[in-house]
């Protein structure tokens, strides 16, 4: 008989093969990064100078901070990924055992570099642009992808980033009829695959445009349902909330007002609190409110984490808080 590792899970001892069907409510495979986070007073023209205000080394990254977002509201995260084993990749590795994720399918790699983003942040505005780069030796690749650790899960989330084995983990979920959540910003070469295992794909502003050819939101979420046959193709719109298409109507939910410092991670944030309204059976309309009100929460303290804030905190937002509404995305055929 084969040897199996021992692992540690919770309290108890467990091999590789009973980790893989260990059950939790949502696994995400993707991005992680540890971040150093500079403050500036406004961001300055190129060739110009700016003193940094204060800076800091903060756990991020897309797929990573979705799933700690999902941990803090109460879900049990299994995370599919890979970090270097250099202070960064330790640095952001603590920081997921501390959110008591299972971890048996992170892996650490030897003499990689960690993925690292350089996020400066605009005072005045609570902008941040991001500067970034990712080892190849970092990617998951498609026969690192057990089955079981995808079928013993309620809800798959991925972002589309190492797309052969998303795709992979995408066709084991379609087949066991679980639900598959994407958050995509970046056009990947052969994103467009994943595309018809998608049931609710809340992409970027700037993605769907890049991929569809169509400028119009509303022409743009129309093609991916008709075209590819996404279940709820939708789009996050930055302050302005988020729209989605949703059996054949356009649904619009403007964003909540509040005192912005750091927009890094908000996207993230949203679509963990997303994954847990679909777990939690919600409808859409209040799926998208609370996913917005906790992206706005998370924007008012630095960091791509460092503002994820309970259900009720959003739940108090979604009751008193003004919204960001953009006449545009209330002119929809349907909305």
């Amino acid at each position: 008989m084969e040897k199996q590792t021992v692992l540690k899970y919770g309290a108890r001892n467990v091999t590789e093969g009973e980790l893989a069907h260990a059950k939790v409510d949502v696994v995400g495979l993707g991005l992680n990064a540890t971040d150093t986070v500079m403050t500036v007073p406004k961001f300055p023209a190129l060739g110009g100078k700016v003193r940094v205000v204060g800076a800091s080394m903060q756990a991020g990254g897309q797929m990573a901070t979705a799933m700690v977002t999902c941990s803090r509201l109460g879900l049990k995260v299994r995370y599919i990924g890979k970090v270097g084993d250099d202070p960064g990749g330790r640095f952001q590795l603590d920081s997921l055992r501390r959110e008591g994720f299972e971890m048996g399918h992170i892996k650490l790699m030897r003499g990689v570099p960690t993925q690292y983003g350089y996020i400066i942040v605009d005072q005045a505005t609570g902008e941040r642009t991001i500067f970034w780069d990712r080892d190849a030796r970092l990617t998951v690749q498609p026969e690192e992808i057990t089955p079981a650790a995808i079928t013993s899960a309620r809800l798959l989330h991925l972002d589309g980033c190492d797309v052969d084995s998303a795709l992979v983990a995408a066709r084991v979920a379609r087949r066991a009829r679980i639900p598959v959540v994407a958050d995509l910003d970046t056009v990947y070469k052969n994103v467009e695959k994943l595309f018809p295992y998608i049931d609710y794909l809340i992409a970027s502003t700037q993605f769907l445009p890049a991929v569809t050819g169509h400028a119009d939101p509303f022409k743009v979420l129309e093609n991916m349902a008709s075209v590819y046959h996404v279940r709820t193709p939708g789009m996050t719109l930055g302050r302005d909330g988020a729209l989605v298409y949703h059996e054949g109507r356009f649904l619009y939910s403007p964003g909540f007002v509040v005192e912005t410092v750091d927009t890094t991670g908000a996207g993230d944030v949203f679509h963990g609190a997303f994954s847990y309204a679909l777990l939690a059976g919600w409808e859409i309309t209040r799926a998208l409110d609370f996913s917005n009100a906790m992206a706005a929460l998370n924007c008012t303290v630095l960091g791509a984490r460092g503002g994820i804030k309970s259900q009720a905190e959003a739940e108090q937002l979604m009751a008193t808080g003004a919204r960001h509404v953009n006449k545009m995305y209330c002119s929809g055929p349907t909305v």
